[in-house]
């Protein structure tokens, strides 16, 4: 019976991705979980994505659009979300991906099944490395995060508990990291994270996203989120420091390769040194040995001694890279 079945709530934030929204949509209404409400926020889309929404709610009652009357951010469109959240569990799906029909139905069931906080499925799209079905401390999953797998630190691809969602507002200041900052929040109130290597959520990669954006002063953000959870986690949750350090030191490299690239096509490099004064923020011998890769943890080192010993890696992979192509091609 379906009083006997949660009901799981999933926010959808929609902002100007109409060619996107009916296949997102749709898989959502195909799901196999018998007890769901679909609530999708509407952040004042002007490209008709709003009338789309109401098309499928005229359709099917488990779907309900609410809309923004000024557009007000991914954060403040999932906090709306959730505060229109009647169900026991919440999950998160981004407007320009689809999911499995099975999603809800098998995150819940790995719930029952393994007695953890949060479940996470694998998701298509995406180079992460994979891994087993497994439960995770919240300290061994800040391990993963700072590994680049079995799972990322998205916030979709997730089932949380309602309270713990309401409890982690999504920060308005967090202008293109809030998943980050949310899911370290949620690893400091839950005991354990349970996987399954299914890739039942499929992200689906744009040209236009703010993550393919050329880095500006929005993208660096990412840096002062990344201060926060490290400190927060330095004196209140040791466990997690090195993992989180981690993961500062690959953001840094990350960003920092973005910005020589840029560079050497004739952009400009301005934040290399923001970048090299983060990666000295956190740098340390234990956070390094949680390295991904032996790449990466050449660039984090290059980065740590100086720019000009990063220019000179990155000038070293983008000759690897070019001799690669043209072998590709022969």
């Amino acid at each position: 019976m379906k009083q006997d079945i949660p009901l799981i709530s999933v926010i959808v934030p929609v902002y100007n991705v109409k060619p996107y929204l009916a296949k997102c949509l749709d898989s959502l209404l195909s799901q196999t979980y018998p007890n769901m409400e679909v609530i999708v926020v509407d952040d004042a889309s002007t490209d008709g994505g709003g009338a789309v929404c109401d098309a499928f709610a005229a359709k099917d009652s488990r779907l309900r659009v609410l809309h923004l009357t000024a557009n007000s951010g991914l954060s403040a469109a999932r906090n709306q979300g959730v505060r229109a959240a009647g169900g026991q569990f919440a999950a998160f799906v981004d407007s320009d991906d689809y999911v499995e029909s099975g999603l809800l139905e098998k995150l819940h069931a790995q719930l029952v099944e393994t007695g953890a906080d949060v479940s996470v499925c694998g998701a298509a799209g995406l180079k992460v490395k994979e891994g087993p079905a497994a439960v995770y401390t919240a300290e061994e999953t800040v391990g993963c995060l700072a590994r680049r797998g079995p799972f990322l630190w998205t916030a979709w691809g997730k089932l949380y508990p309602m309270e713990l969602v309401k409890a982690i507002p999504f920060d308005r200041q967090a202008l293109c990291c809030e998943d980050l900052l949310f899911f370290s929040q949620v690893l400091q109130r839950a005991g354990r994270v349970c996987y399954l290597p299914e890739p039942l959520y499929h992200y689906v990669f744009r040209e236009d996203s703010i993550i393919n954006q050329p880095i500006d002063e929005k993208r660096c953000t990412v840096l002062a989120v990344l201060d926060h959870i490290c400190e927060n986690a330095a004196l209140h949750f040791p466990g997690m420091e090195a993992g989180f350090r981690q993961v500062a030191l690959d953001t840094a490299a990350r960003l920092a390769m973005q910005a020589v690239e840029a560079g050497a096509a004739g952009g400009r490099g301005d934040n290399l040194k923001s970048f090299r004064d983060h990666t000295r923020r956190h740098f340390s011998h234990k956070a390094l040995s949680l390295c991904p890769d032996r790449k990466s943890m050449a660039a984090e080192l290059a980065l740590f001694m100086g720019i000009p010993a990063f220019w000179c890696l990155a000038a070293v992979y983008r000759v690897v890279k070019k001799r690669k192509g043209l072998g590709g091609m022969e």
